[in-house]
């Protein structure tokens, strides 16, 4: 609100600024857009293979985990408590992450010197994201990293252009919460690092707030670092057998394309001069823009961009939370080169490509259509699933495969375990191979089945159950595997679904009896991170 004199008075009298009225409008719309795209898709094709993963999580609370920090399973335990075993109750969360992301992006805009419109093209920009789509559909710590990779971004501008230690302790805050929930913070915090040491603002660092904030996320982050110790860093165990078997190399162009379909193809010239003005960012600063702000988040993406290229192994999803900066950036850039008379209109094309794109390809990174219509619409447009991982594909992207066959999978494992006399159930365990069947067996299985073990990740360090080694199913596994292990074999059964993952069809569900190895040494023998 502004005011202006009162023509008959001459008092100053309140005036509403059109351009923040504009700005409210288009936050309001572009986050009321953001709902309508996630609704139909929130409860299609079933739980996630993670989520399942998380829920089994929640319900043994550490301060770590093999393959994450604790925030998010923390956050989803107490949530749970709310809303239980509901799975659109469970995506209410990374949803609201894709709202304070657009939120956020837009008013980093602001910060940046934008108005109204670079402030709602870089919401659109934020909205229209395929792997923000994607990442705020299913329930992890991904939709939370985009969200704290921005609220650190917006800490470190409120503490670089006011110097108050409290806004340097929101900064540390931001940092040690980020690392709680996954470690790829260490990538967002080294990369605005080097733009404050590249940028005009290095002088910042001989104050005493930057070490402030260092402090408070080294506090913050430090239970999670004892838990590491205590359990023989489990985790780098984890990064290095993912990187040398799970993930597939990428190349420099492979990667590159990847960005460019993960962001929206139509948006790209959004980050795209968002990058090139942050780049340049000093030449505006004559012109009241925060000029080495821009740089800063500009060089961050070009560190993280830089990081994952010499991993070689990086998805394309992993650069995603350092692309907020750049949509702001990429506004600013945008509303100040259309400000002209006649040049209005490239701000329809500006918004309405981005639009347009998202709609084109938004299935495939939300589950809107029934299963035959998005195999069949994927056929049209030429595209094959593509492997991120050493797996052999099926008919869908991994990220939906693993939406099927859960329950269906828990009901074939209990029809055997039904099999059993009561005696031998209560004594039986069930053994399978992955983090996603153990907790579909936990949810879907629960009464019906005895107790559930895994080797895989953090089910290893829950284990080995209790047991007397006289009866076990396992599922999986091949029956002439088995049989060296336990004196009788039998195939009872055969678990699988059409649409998972081939490695999840026609899996043998074999009862043992007598398991002659030493337990606590064939739990050592079986474990596998990655």
């Amino acid at each position: 609100m502004t005011t202006a004199p009162d023509p008959a008075t001459g008092t100053p009298q309140p005036v509403q600024d059109t351009g923040t009225a504009r700005a409210r409008v288009a936050t309001l719309a572009l986050l009321a857009a953001t709902v309508l795209v996630h609704l139909p898709a929130m409860e299609r094709y079933g739980w996630f293979r993670d989520e399942l993963y998380y829920v089994s999580c929640a319900k043994r609370l550490a301060w770590g985990y093999v393959d994450q920090p604790p925030l998010s399973i923390a956050l989803l335990a107490a949530w749970r408590a709310i809303v239980g075993d509901s799975l659109v109750g469970m995506r209410v969360i990374p949803l609201v992450a894709h709202l304070v992301t657009v939120w956020l992006t837009m008013g980093l805009a602001r910060r940046l010197g934008g108005g109204a419109f670079a402030q709602a093209l870089a919401g659109v920009g934020a909205l229209t994201s395929l792997v923000y789509l994607g990442a705020s559909h299913n329930y992890s710590m991904n939709a939370l990293d985009i969200v704290l990779w921005l609220l650190a971004a917006l800490a470190l501008l409120n503490a670089l252009e006011r110097m108050r230690l409290v806004d340097w302790a929101w900064l540390g805050a931001a940092f040690g919460a980020g690392l709680l929930n996954k470690l790829s913070m260490l990538w967002c915090a080294g990369g605005l690092l080097l733009g404050v040491l590249v940028s005009g603002r290095r002088r910042v660092l001989a104050t005493p707030g930057p070490w402030l904030a260092g402090a408070i996320a080294a506090v913050l982050f430090a239970p999670h670092v004892v838990w590491q110790v205590e359990n023989g860093w489990p985790t780098l165990e984890f990064m290095r057998n993912a990187t040398a078997h799970k993930m597939v190399a990428a190349s420099l162009p492979g990667f590159l394309v990847g960005q460019v379909l993960a962001m929206n193809p139509l948006a790209m010239p959004i980050w795209l001069a968002g990058l090139v003005r942050g780049l340049r960012s000093r030449t505006h600063a004559a012109q009241g823009y925060p000029g080495d702000l821009g740089l800063i988040l500009a060089l961050q993406y070009v560190a993280v961009f830089a990081l994952l290229m010499v991993v070689r192994t990086a998805r394309a999803d992993y650069l995603a939370p350092a692309y907020p900066g750049l949509l702001a950036l990429g506004g600013v850039a945008f509303e100040q080169a259309t400000s002209r008379p006649g040049r209005r209109g490239w701000r329809i094309a500006a918004v309405a490509l981005p639009v347009a794109s998202m709609l084109t390809l938004v299935p495939f990174a939300l589950p809107l259509l029934p299963v035959d219509t998005f195999i069949r619409y994927q056929a049209a447009l030429g595209r094959k699933p593509a492997a991120e991982e050493h797996h052999r594909m099926g008919v869908l992207q991994q990220h939906y495969a693993d939406m099927f066959g859960w329950p269906e999978f828990a009901d074939s494992v209990a029809r055997v375990a039904s099999t059993l006399t009561p005696g031998e159930r209560d004594r039986a365990i069930v053994i399978v191979d992955n983090y996603g069947e153990a907790g579909a067996l936990e949810m879907f299985g629960r009464g019906r089945l005895p107790r559930i073990a895994g080797q895989h990740n953090t089910w290893y360090l829950w284990g080995p159950p209790v047991w007397d080694r006289s009866v076990a199913i396992f599922v999986g596994r091949d029956s002439a595997e088995v049989a060296e292990e336990c004196d009788t074999v039998r195939v009872a059964g055969i678990a699988g679904h059409p649409l998972a993952m081939p490695y999840e069809r026609d899996m043998p569900i074999v009862i043992a009896r007598h398991f002659r190895p030493d337990l606590a040494v064939a739990w050592k023998q079986g474990k596998h991170y990655e």
